[in-house]
């Protein structure tokens, strides 16, 4: 599966680019990022492998889970927003975060939005995880643009920050605000590439 990613990666899209930021080998990594398709968790697969090197894991909807279901033979696992299992599946990434060795990504906004929206949405959930792994994870944001540029292909650039505040006794609309000040900036220099 890990080859696999790799090779449609490589072949659909001109480059893969993102920044290095610090990683505490000592401690899971929790992703959070904008989802706008089906690439997101595959583009961060392809990062994992180059810059975190941990065992990745991502939430995707159930109903994607069903219908692409090799999908779990490269750490995705599913979610249900209409469910009472919702709160398992948001327990079973908080204890993912448990074992350094692990990295998470979430997509707060919870579906799919356009790649350059102004506002980005967090649902709940997000906050949960958080609170249950309090602290055992390194949290990074990521925001993630794919432009065709001069090429045939598109090119991605991704976003990448550590992020330091701790989160496990504050609002949702805390951590939206702190990601919403990192995808801002990540936009504002997307915008400002010159070819």
């Amino acid at each position: 599966m890990h080859r696999y990613v790799k090779f449609l990666v490589r072949t659909k899209f001109q480059q893969l680019l993102f920044n290095s930021i610090e990683i505490d080998k000592t401690r899971s990594v929790l992703v959070l990022a904008n989802h706008f398709s089906f690439w997101d968790g595959l583009i961060m697969h392809c990062i994992n492998d180059r810059l975190f090197k941990k065992h990745f894991y991502v939430m995707i909807n159930e109903a994607t889970a069903y219908k692409i279901n090799y999908l779990r033979y490269g750490g995705a696992f599913s979610i249900n927003k209409n469910s009472r299992k919702m709160l398992e599946s948001l327990d079973y990434a908080a204890k993912l975060l448990n074992e350094p060795g692990n990295l998470v990504l979430l997509f707060p906004q919870g579906k799919l939005f356009s790649n350059f929206v102004d506002d980005v949405r967090f649902e709940n959930g997000v906050l949960r995880v958080i609170k249950q792994a309090a602290g055992k994870y390194q949290l990074v944001f990521a925001a993630t643009f794919i432009q065709f540029y001069k090429h045939r292909k598109q090119s991605i650039n991704v976003y990448l920050k550590n992020e330091t505040g701790n989160y496990a006794n504050k609002s949702i609309a805390e951590l939206k605000e702190a990601y919403q000040q990192h995808y801002n900036a990540a936009k504002k220099l997307q915008t400002e590439i010159d070819l």
